[in-house]
């Protein structure tokens, strides 16, 4: 491990090798036999786990229930609302049969022709439509609403180029969708859980974010309103972590969900959804991890700390053992996740080597030494900063460690998203700038073909309308028309 330590490519040199090269030697996933699908791997998929955790707890407490939805979906669906299906023609799996054969040719198995389905099925892209197409069953009146549900699923958008986590055919997330029976209960929803996905973003995953509404070009495929975290990794290209759409009544009415109001009237429900992926995790590698490996915030590490002893026979190993596993008792009191690594099959160097590759926040080490004075060796993976402490009192010192360490890695990202965004003015100074990378505040004109000629000419695109800045008049940098505010424009995975 520690041979290949010194083979991961460090970031100055090329940023999107060293990405890769990290999620397969930290053992977060791995490429599978199937093109453009990962193998995501146990340390991998316990991170996601956590993210799902945290994020299930504030679903819930939205008052959103958990349910499953089929896997396929018939085509008739998708071609119900006109933008939705226009918006995922291109990646969509199709199933055209249901039976294979025996070759009569010796050639091996093949598609039966005789088992041709009467409808094709779609391997979702996105629910919406079967979701609304079951939502007619369960919505008949204004007692049934607010409905909000949430599925954890996989998808699948068949992707030309592929990168693991952050954009491959086949990944996991979570979609929630929602019925309301007014237009403002359903705004204000859509805006409510962009707000949940910021809150965890910054405060769990330690990757601050920016918060605005999309372009009506990049605009989900169906909705009046998409809003979006945007967030910015380490090379100053922006990650959209997290959309909530406004979709108002498209979708009831392509799938004929009325209820009777307060009125007795018919009416449409309101409709929102809002989705969020395993492209968290390449949000979380990109945004903290340095030339050393992953790191990892506390809150989400599937180990928080790791305690490795130094020891020369098994006398030695037995005494650091007893102060160790007493650690350990109290540091899982706390509620804090622990390792003592004991394994003899492996050299303190390479352990050390291993836990730094896979980001575990702090390591304890004991030897004879420490042993002798009631001491422990501690080292932050964030800082990689060593110190001596007394073995007593350490189990709180650590807590409190782990929370500093939570702190100063979105610090640490904040700071350096903060010094990337600027204001730009004219368009000769953004086509230097957009090379260098970073978020720029520029002014738009509102139309669709500014937006696509600076598409075109830089690769950069309009993020969102940022919230929290205020109007200001200005001219468009590239038009020269006029514009009432900023927009957030970057390049982007």
């Amino acid at each position: 491990m520690a041979k290949e330590l010194k083979n991961l490519t460090k970031r100055s040199e090329n940023y999107s090798q060293w990405y890769n090269e990290l999620v397969v030697k930290a053992d977060l996933a791995e490429q599978s036999a199937v093109r453009g699908c990962m193998t995501i791997k146990p340390y991998g998929y316990s991170i996601w786990e956590k993210m799902q955790r945290a994020l299930d707890d504030m679903f819930k407490a939205e008052g959103v229930q958990n349910a499953y939805f089929p896997l396929l979906i018939p085509k008739s669906f998708l071609c119900r609302e006109a933008e939705h299906v226009e918006g995922f023609a291109k990646e969509c799996a199709v199933v055209t049969h249901y039976r294979l054969k025996n070759d009569p040719e010796g050639n091996g198995v093949v598609v039966d022709p005789e088992a041709r389905l009467e409808e094709e099925l779609i391997v979702r892209p996105t629910s919406e439509t079967i979701i609304w197409n079951t939502y007619k069953n369960w919505i008949n009146s204004y007692r049934d609403l607010p409905l909000q549900i949430n599925q954890w699923a996989n998808v699948m958008r068949w992707e030309m180029r592929t990168r693991m986590f952050l954009r491959t055919s086949e990944f996991l997330w979570q979609e929630g969708h929602c019925a309301y029976a007014t237009r403002e209960e359903a705004e204000a929803n859509a805006q409510r859980m962009l707000k949940v996905y910021a809150n965890f973003a910054e405060n769990w995953m330690g990757v601050p974010v920016v918060q605005g509404v999309k372009s009506e070009t990049e605009r989900f495929a169906g909705a009046l309103d998409t809003y979006t975290i945007e967030a910015m990794m380490q090379d100053g290209k922006a990650l959209q972590s997290g959309t909530s759409h406004f979709l108002g009544q498209n979708f009831a009415k392509a799938f004929e969900v009325q209820f009777v109001d307060k009125e007795n009237k018919l009416d449409y429900a309101w409709a929102t959804s809002w989705g969020v992926s395993t492209r968290l995790m390449g949000a979380l590698i990109m945004t903290h991890s340095d030339d050393n490996g992953l790191v990892l915030p506390p809150k989400l590490a599937p180990i928080q700390v790791v305690i490795v002893p130094i020891y020369k026979g098994d006398e030695q190993l037995a005494a650091i053992s007893e102060k160790a596993n007493a650690i350990v008792a109290n540091l899982r009191a706390k509620g804090i996740s622990v390792k003592y690594d004991d394994a003899d099959n492996k050299r303190p160097g390479f352990k050390f080597a291993d836990y730094e590759l896979k980001g575990v926040p702090v390591r304890l080490v004991m030897g004879a030494r420490d042993l002798e004075n009631g001491t422990v060796e501690v080292m932050r993976r964030d800082t990689l900063e060593k110190e001596t402490r007394q073995l007593e009192g350490i189990e709180a010192y650590v807590e409190q460690l782990l929370a500093d360490i939570q702190v100063n890695i979105f610090n640490k990202a904040k700071a350096y998203r903060d010094s990337r965004i600027q204001k730009v003015d004219t368009y000769e100074e953004f086509k230097e700038k957009i090379e260098e990378g970073g978020f720029f505040l520029c002014h738009w004109d509102g139309t669709a073909e500014t937006e696509a000629k600076i598409k075109e000419e830089t690769k950069a695109t309009i993020r969102c309308v940022p919230f929290g800045y205020p109007d200001e008049e200005g001219v468009d940098m590239v038009t020269g028309k006029p514009s009432h505010r900023r927009v957030l424009i970057a390049r982007s995975y």
